[in-house]
């Protein structure tokens, strides 16, 4: 519930917020859900444009505990060092977020930790990798009892006008239009003794955090499979044996799989092409036959048909129908923010 924290703090109505762009608020009490990273970016691009505060990912360092990481952030606080709970946190990374990598590594200039988020079909916004950085700062000072500085953190991002959240989260030089995301540590500050360090619990949250891991992996066929989907889309549609061969299943394995999780390659199929349609048209800019050829569809017709069997609409007037409850919404918005200050 980190995420949702960070924008309350910032006087945004969360509930509402998922509602509008389509996101399951229950599904954040689930550690097992995951939200595709195209709802991340969507989330984010209208949190800044309801608070009008491009800074607002920040607000993860400030609401961050070891807890928000689940049993990775357990491991982390059980380890020696922060250099040794990093290296935990890079392993079990993908029990925290599926769509970014981390790296942990020791360069001249001292420890990195270095972060890529990957898009779907929407470039990731700037807000999700200075919560990431600022999140791991933040729970750098919970575990050391201290505030930790920074030798250098380096964001992709262009230099905001309004450099001060920045200087308030971080305490330290700032790189902008960096070739990477990532925080550069003292190797000293890295390598120091941590008061919450305890081995025997670190074995156990290690043992606990891989049989996570492993039953995470190979349970989560579906959703690794609609990634895989996602990226195949503006392709053309594609076929089961291209998506088994990326996910390196056979076709059958592939089949069993998603029958055991409750669904079938052509329904899987069917439900990421809806779900991505309703995403593309909350975005004036995009075509209808852009919209087409990028859910698969050769031919346009095709996509027409799909949409009314899948809304009992056409795609024009279900745009019409989402501008206009933005703007009802957009009207309640200062109403809703008064409310939650």
């Amino acid at each position: 519930m980190g995420i949702v924290k960070a924008l309350e703090m910032d006087g945004l109505d969360c509930r509402v917020l998922f509602k509008q762009l389509g996101l399951d608020y229950a599904a954040l009490s689930d550690p097992d859900a995951r939200f595709a990273q195209d709802s991340m970016t969507r989330l984010w691009q209208r949190a800044v444009e309801l608070s009008g505060n491009p800074a607002i990912g920040l607000n993860m360092g400030k609401v961050v505990r070891p807890a928000s990481f689940h049993v990775a952030g357990y491991a982390l606080m059980s380890s020696n060092t922060l250099a040794e709970g990093f290296m935990r946190l890079v392993r079990y990374q993908r029990i925290i977020a599926e769509s970014a990598d981390l790296s942990f590594r020791l360069l001249p200039e001292g420890y990195a930790l270095i972060l890529t988020v990957h898009g779907d079909h929407l470039p990731p916004t700037r807000q999700s990798a200075e919560a990431s950085l600022a999140s791991a700062l933040a729970l750098c000072g919970w575990l050391t009892g201290r505030t930790l500085q920074p030798r250098k953190v380096m964001l992709q991002g262009d230099q905001p006008a309004d450099l001060a959240p920045y200087k308030q989260a971080f305490h330290a030089p700032m790189e902008f239009n960096a070739p990477y995301d990532a925080l550069i540590f003292e190797q000293a500050d890295m390598d120091a003794p941590l008061p919450t360090a305890n081995e025997a619990m670190a074995l156990l949250h290690d043992r606990f955090a891989g049989e996570y891991l492993a039953r995470f992996s190979e349970s989560r066929v579906t959703h690794k499979a609609r990634q895989v989907l996602c990226r195949l889309l503006p392709q053309g549609e594609p076929k089961r044996e291209v998506v088994a061969q990326t996910l390196h299943l056979s076709q059958r394995t592939l089949q069993r799989r998603l029958q055991e999780e409750g669904t079938s390659f052509q329904t899987l199929l069917d439900d990421t092409r809806r779900e991505l349609a309703e995403q593309y048209l909350a975005q004036p800019s995009m075509t209808l036959l852009e919209i087409a050829y990028l859910l698969g569809f050769a031919d346009p017709s095709n996509f027409f048909r799909a949409f009314r069997r899948w809304f009992d609409v056409t795609p024009g007037e279900y745009r019409v129908r989402l501008l206009q409850a933005s703007t009802v919404s957009g009207a309640k918005t200062p109403e809703c923010t008064e409310q939650t200050r």
